[in-house]
């Protein structure tokens, strides 16, 4: 009960508007960053964590023609392999959508193979991009990005979800977006965040 309790009172860290922001740009920038920009640019956009980023292989993104699926369907995700997992899919965005097939002709391009059974993210070495590279590619970006704190790759997964619940305070939305299991893990998205406090001091009369 005391460790429920406290993780309802321990709000999770998130990354600000302008922290996200500058991410997305200087990753967008570079020609040698649009991987990691992509890679971002659906962490904050589904909520994936950094094993079920890498574990994407191409076919999960793209059909047989090179479309780009409205739903993706998880094949790895957390608690996978204990035998009661359900399918898990996550949704897509338009915005998403039209980077991701900036990212198929970049692909293309950079002479990465797009079979169906390809990884979508892959390291320099042209085999599948690790979690530890993925964190590593993370710390380097948000230095360029001029971050004056250091955030932990995991913080993105925590503002996609702070987003959805903030953009439309719904619990049960939220508890879908981020598949929880449980409702009670999701209630701690609903802690008033440093951001909507300074908004709501702001409208103060004084």
């Amino acid at each position: 009960m005391a460790a429920y309790v406290e993780s309802i009172r321990r709000a999770p860290r998130t990354l600000t508007e302008r922290e996200q922001k500058a991410l997305l740009r200087v990753t967008g920038e570079h020609r040698s960053g649009w991987r990691d920009h992509v890679l971002f640019a659906i962490a904050l956009g589904t909520g994936l964590r950094a094993h079920e980023l890498v574990a994407l292989d191409v076919g999960d993104v793209f059909d047989d023609a090179g479309r780009v699926r409205r739903r993706l369907a998880l094949r790895v995700f957390k608690g996978d392999g204990r035998g009661d997992d359900v399918s898990q899919e996550v949704l897509l965005s338009e915005g998403l959508r039209a980077k991701l097939a900036k990212l198929w002709a970049w692909k293309a391009r950079e002479g990465e193979s797009l079979d169906r059974a390809a990884p979508l993210f892959v390291s320099q070495r042209g085999s599948r991009l690790s979690t530890r590279q993925l964190r590593h590619a993370f710390a380097v970006w948000q230095e360029r990005a001029g971050f004056e704190r250091h955030v932990s790759l995991h913080m993105l997964r925590h503002s996609a979800i702070s987003s959805i619940y903030a953009g439309t305070k719904d619990i049960r939305l939220a508890q879908r977006f981020a598949r929880h299991r449980s409702v009670v893990t999701t209630m701690v998205y609903t802690h008033p965040s440093d951001g909507d406090l300074a908004r709501a001091v702001e409208q103060l009369r004084c």
